[in-house]
């Protein structure tokens, strides 16, 4: 990569990072010592706004570079991940979006300790959302550890570890200092960039076939190497049984896993009411639908344009399809046009991280503070004393993230991604429908579904072909792996339902039918809603 393409990205990195800094600088000047406003910005965003804050929130560099990578190598099965993540959000629409928004005040334990005893729920609850949001925050730093540094030319281990150093600094600054306004404002705008963005580059590659989507088909299928082939299913999960399982255990984490992330949750107690909650989840989906679908022109342009051999040349995993495709559009490389479009994506690809980052460190904060401190100091507990330890928690969490992202920076930055979907499936999402639906659901029941399903996925993943047992796994040279599949999804989302029927079957409290009364009539209608 030559000089000017370093130093063209280097200067709209730096522009969006004074950007977003001259945000938080702005908002922290407004009152931000109380709970909603750090937790939910005040609820006073649009759903307008708050769909583009929940879209940027969602597309991560992982979907802009890592699914059009993934169906630059393998086509179809490529193709499957932008399916999976599109109508993923048709759960979160018709099943948790307004009623937790009724339901909640910041966090997901709102929405279960309003009908169970409080104190272990919000315990359980909270420790499986900090779980979920540090597996994707540390996906989020090693893709910004590898990918930005190698963008930038810097391939060597100090440049990726000031690269993730750098990063986890930048977050812990939105959230410690502007909290949900400055990181649903950062959200928006890298938003807006990444649809721009995205936009420019599927209209040059249509146009370099003339608009012709058969012609765009027949050409990547051709330099592919595998002809028609790259077109249908199978060519990445159609091998034995365990393939073809571990795929059907991946779609199941996708499609569930997105309704019981935090940072995703959270994002519905921005709006002021139930229905505009609604109406935000329809704008992000109208976004994220019309992104997914760039993505597939953008994967099978990459496969025509440059072909899958170079882009596997150039990261073994595909990450870099979406740049040499911009490099190849704008003129090639060495020309204007050509680091121009490079240098966008670079910019566009570091902001997506910055802000992913962001929306996760806030959440998480906010459920150590919320939940677990709240549970644990209930008698010195304050609305003030919260965000001072969400703050505080917001520092230490980067920390860690930094700490983790460098000792993690060679693992697969898609299997952390789906990681931390499988173990949101698992703990979160069971524990969430049964709260919303199921009259006879006990505290008991909630605390055995989240961690019957938490701690199963944990330990099916370290006795997995990812951790041991695999050229690619992270102790290669060791091999005590029992469990074939790499993602637990299958077995740990049962795992999480079953854990919360039996508990509330043979607990022997009686479920509290006033309590399930209440809230179901808040769900359903508002009433009473914060």
């Amino acid at each position: 990569m030559t000089g000017s393409h370093q130093t063209l990205a280097l200067v709209l990195f730096s522009v969006f990072v004074a950007v977003t800094l001259g945000i938080t600088t702005w908002v922290s000047r407004h009152r931000q010592g109380s709970a909603e406003e750090f937790y939910a910005g005040g609820r006073l965003f649009s759903p307008l706004e708050n769909g583009f804050a929940i879209a940027g929130d969602y597309m991560s560099a992982a979907s802009f570079l890592g699914i059009s990578g993934l169906i630059a190598l393998y086509g179809y099965d490529g193709m499957l991940y932008s399916v999976g993540f599109l109508v993923a959000w048709l759960v979160v629409l018709l099943l948790v979006a307004e009623l937790v928004r009724n339901c909640g005040r910041f966090t997901l334990a709102d929405v279960i300790a309003a009908r169970m005893a409080e104190r272990p729920v919000r315990i359980a609850a909270g420790s499986s959302s900090v779980v979920v949001s540090v597996l994707y925050l540390v996906a989020q730093m090693v893709g910004a550890g590898s990918l930005v540094a190698l963008l930038l030319g810097g391939t060597s281990e100090a440049a990726r570890s000031w690269t993730v150093v750098g990063v986890g600094a930048l977050m812990v600054i939105y959230v410690s200092l502007g909290g949900m306004r400055a990181t649903t404002w950062i959200q928006i705008v890298k938003a807006v960039l990444l649809m721009a963005g995205t936009i420019t580059l599927t209209v040059l590659v249509l146009l370099r076939f003339h608009g012709d989507v058969n012609a765009l088909l027949s050409t990547a299928a051709e330099r592919s190497g595998h002809g028609l082939d790259f077109l249908a299913p199978g060519l990445r999960y159609g091998g034995d049984w365990t393939a073809r399982l571990d795929f059907i255990s991946l779609g199941l984490a996708l499609v569930l896993g997105t309704a019981g992330l935090p940072h995703i949750l959270s994002r519905f107690y921005t709006v002021p009411t139930a229905r505009a909650a609604r109406r935000s989840v329809v704008w992000s989906i109208g976004l994220i639908g019309g992104f997914y679908l760039m993505t597939i022109v953008l994967g099978f342009g990459a496969a025509a344009l440059i072909g899958p051999g170079a882009v596997r040349a150039s990261h073994a995993s595909g990450n870099t399809a979406v740049p040499l495709l911009a490099l190849d559009l704008g003129g090639g490389a060495g020309s204007t046009g050509g680091t121009v479009l490079f240098a966008v994506v670079a910019a566009v690809a570091f902001a997506t991280i910055l802000a992913v980052v962001a929306g996760i460190t806030l959440a998480s904060s906010a459920s150590v503070a919320h939940d677990l401190y709240r549970s644990l100091r209930r008698r010195h507990s304050t609305p003030y004393s919260e965000v001072a330890v969400a703050r505080f928690a917001a520092a230490g969490i980067g920390a860690a993230a930094i700490g983790l992202g460098l000792l993690a920076r060679d693992l697969n930055v898609a299997f952390l991604v789906g990681l931390a979907f499988a173990v949101a499936a698992s703990a979160n999402l069971p524990v969430l429908l049964y709260s919303l639906f199921w009259r006879r659901f006990t505290t008991r029941g909630a605390v055995w579904s989240v961690y019957g399903g938490l701690i199963p996925a944990v330990l099916l993943v370290l006795f997995s072909p990812v951790v041991s047992g695999s050229p690619e796994a992270v102790f290669p040279g060791l091999d005590f792996h029992v469990f074939p599949l790499q993602n637990p999804g299958v077995v740990s989302i049962p795992l999480g339902f079953l854990a919360g029927w039996i508990g509330t079957v043979t607990s022997p409290e009686p479920p509290d039918a006033a309590r399930h009364a209440e809230s179901e009539v808040r769900a359903l209608t508002g009433a009473g809603a914060v």
